[in-house]
């Protein structure tokens, strides 16, 4: 039997969308040893605004499987997760 998929809302402040982003990417790391956590698909919205998100993680398909590790919209070329 698999397992259903839920979001978690969590209401934060933040000053602007780039401390937003900040706040969850440290959340996302700081929980990703949960191995339910599906830190690609982490995402941020204005309160009023829920429908338009905006991506934390790059998460681009790499060649040889894996997905990019970085920040959204990052410059520069994608690279693997630290191990």
């Amino acid at each position: 039997m698999s397992r259903e998929r839920f979001v978690v809302h969590l209401p934060v402040r933040a000053t602007d969308l780039a401390a937003a982003r900040r706040f969850a990417r440290t959340v996302t790391r700081a929980l990703s040893f949960f191995p339910d956590i599906e830190p690609a698909g982490t995402t941020v919205s204005e309160e009023d605004a829920q429908l338009v998100r905006h991506w934390v993680f790059c998460d681009r398909p790499l060649d040889g499987g894996g997905r990019c590790s970085r920040v959204a919209d990052h410059d520069g070329p994608c690279q693997l997760p630290r191990r």
